[in-house]
């Protein structure tokens, strides 16, 4: 089974190397999945490997 990994905003921007609001921007425009847990953001693992790999979720 696979490692189950959420990454807050502050960790996917600093692996981007981006501002949160540019985080934020690619998740409501689709480019980027993330889900939202209570009132915090947290992105996937797999999700973040896709974007990375593609430059969008789609």
């Amino acid at each position: 089974m696979s490692e189950f990994k959420l990454y807050t905003i502050d960790e996917v921007a600093g692996i981007l190397k981006v501002t949160q609001r540019t985080i934020y921007n690619y998740i409501k425009s689709g480019m980027l999945k993330a889900i939202k847990i209570g009132k915090y953001w947290r992105i996937n693992h797999v999700d973040l490997e896709r974007f990375l790999q593609t430059g969008t979720n789609l």
